[in-house]
Formats: structure tokens, sequence, C-alpha cells
């Protein structure tokens, strides 16, 4: 089987089941991306500590898995609040392993696991919060952002390709993604913003039109963000992909990438917006 095939199918299957996912079953919901935050967060510390801190890297993983457990339960099953503060409890273990560490002289490190949980564990924790409308579970909700995610993709794929190879044309950040260029950038915010406004116009977007357009713009500009960003990551420890769990699409971070800094992005503006 040659490897367009592969990666067709493998791109198909994902995006199958993340239509799912977000359509029929807060339960479904919570099972896939749990298990994507799982993956995401062990590539990361795979990247930036190897085999180094494992406990602390585990640790990192069961705080963000408690935390995104409870905030789909506090949505869904009427669990409070207060429970959150269950995730605090692998944290403080984690700075205790560190304090009883035999050897202090790669403490630095310690800062990785924690960073997993800012970068990966916090956007996924927020995700059950924005399909949860009074209790009641509404993955559209969620589900038109990661359209507008992959119309960014393919706008920034699409005009890259076409303009932004040439010899003269302006890269983007040439010391992190060499291949990126402002055509592509630029492409991605354009097919973002008429992404936005196709689902305006059917109805999968509730929201008056201006924030419609500014929604769309502001994913495929933070999207964007979080590309870069991973590619910061992947370049300074040597990577290619983040993993390879998707034949011929790499790692479950590879996949994510984008959404990491654009969901935080879109809640705080529909937060501030009083559109949450």
């Amino acid at each position: 089987m040659n490897n367009f095939l592969v990666r067709t199918i493998a791109g198909a299957v994902f995006l199958a089941l993340m239509v799912c996912g977000m359509m029929f079953h807060p339960l479904a919901f919570g099972v896939l991306f749990l298990v994507a935050m799982y993956m995401a967060m062990r590539e990361f510390l795979h990247i930036t500590l190897g085999e180094r801190y494992v406990l602390q890297q585990k640790l990192a993983i069961l705080s963000a898995a408690v935390a995104f457990i409870v905030c789909m339960c506090c949505c869904f099953y009427g669990l409070e609040v207060r429970f959150l503060s269950l995730a605090l409890i692998p944290l403080f273990a984690l700075a205790l392993s560190v304090v009883l560490s035999r050897s202090h002289d790669t403490v630095e490190d310690v800062a990785m696991p924690y960073m997993s949980i800012l970068y990966v564990g916090m956007p996924f924790c927020l995700m059950p919060l924005m399909v949860s409308e009074g209790g009641e579970f509404d993955g559209m909700r969620l589900l038109v952002f990661f359209i507008i995610i992959w119309c960014s993709d393919v706008g920034a794929y699409s005009l890259g390709t076409l303009f932004g190879q040439k010899p003269d044309s302006r890269k983007l950040a040439p010391a992190i993604s060499p291949k990126k260029s402002w055509w592509g950038f630029w492409g991605g915010i354009a097919m973002a913003v008429l992404g936005a406004f196709i689902l305006y116009l059917v109805g999968w977007m509730d929201y008056p039109l201006v924030h419609c357009l500014i929604l769309g713009a502001l994913v495929a500009v933070t999207g964007v963000c979080g590309d870069l960003f991973e590619s910061v990551w992947k370049r300074r420890y040597g990577f290619k992909d983040s993993g390879n769990c998707i034949p011929g699409h790499g790692g479950m971070l590879d996949r994510f990438d984008s959404s990491l800094f654009a969901i935080p992005s879109v809640f705080v503006y529909l937060a501030l917006s009083g559109l949450l």
C-alpha cells in the first residue's frame, strides 16, 4: 500500500473519530479527548525528556487526566467544582519527588512536566467547558472551530504551495519552519474567515456574523502560532514528527498543535464577549 493511500485512509479515520466524538455523546467525547490528551502529553514529554524523570512525567499526565475527568463530570454529571482540587495532589507529589530525588544536577528538566500540563493539558481541559450548555452536551460548539482550523490548514497549504515556494517568496519563520511562507499565512486566514462565514450561513455557528468572522481570523492566526510553537520544540530536540501513531500524519501532538493555541484563544474571546 503506497504512502498516499495510507495517509488518506489514516486521515479519514482520524477525521471520522473526531466528528463522532464531538457529535454523539459526552462519554464518547470524554474518552476520545482524554486519550488524545494522554498521547499528546506523552509525545511532548518524550521529545523533551526521553526516558528521564519517568515518575515526574507520569505524575504530570495523571494531574492533567484528573483535571480533565473532573471537568467532564462537573459539566455533565453534576460533580461540584471543588473536586478540581484533586488534580493538585499529583502536582504536589511531583514537586515532592524532586525534593527527594538523589540527584539534582538536571533539576531544570523538571519544568517540562509542568510545561506539558500548561501547554497540552490546559487546552484539553477547556474543551468540556466549550461543549457544555447548561449541562447539555453540544459538541457542535467545538466542532465548528476544528472545521475552521482544518479550513485554515487547507488554505495555507494550497496558497503556500502555489506561490510560497518560489525563490523570491518571503518565509514566515525560516529559522523554525523553512517551508512556511507569508502566502500560506494569508491563505490560511482567508480560508478560515470564509469557512466561518459559510458555517454562519448554514447555521452551524450561532454567533453574530461579526464575531464569526473575528473568530475565523483568530483561529487561523493562533493556529499558526501553535504550529510554530511545536516546531520550536521539535527542532530544538531534533525530532521531525512528535510520534507515529497516525500513519503518514505523525503523532497526536502534530494533529493538535494548532488547536492547543486556537482553542484557549477562542475560549477567552467567547468568555470576554459574553458568548460562552
